[in-house]
């Protein structure tokens, strides 16, 4: 055999980092949808956590997508991120 293969694992629901349907930003495709629940994959050979995804559907209905957990925000703090970064490039052109 040639190329990489990945260590044998385990698949379980993880603990969500915030309560289900909490409005989420996927910041790799910039999206946002709701928080419906985490896969965790575990080595076999010793339990340690070895990749988290978060799966999200957007409001309203449609498809479910899946993204690394590292890579959610809630949407409230993100909004207060972007003002923030706003009211400082405002202040900054005074």
């Amino acid at each position: 055999m040639t190329g990489y293969e990945e260590p044998a694992t385990t698949l379980s629901h993880g603990e969500l980092p915030y309560p289900c349907g909490t409005l989420v930003m996927d910041t790799i495709s910039e999206r946002t949808g709701l928080l419906r629940g985490v896969l965790e994959q575990r080595l076999k050979l010793n339990g340690k956590l070895f990749r988290s995804q978060a799966f999200l559907v957007p409001e309203g209905g449609g498809i479910e997508w899946d993204v690394p957990l590292g890579c959610i925000r809630p949407v409230e703090e993100e909004r207060k991120s972007a003002a923030f970064t706003a009211l400082k490039t405002l202040q900054g052109n005074q």
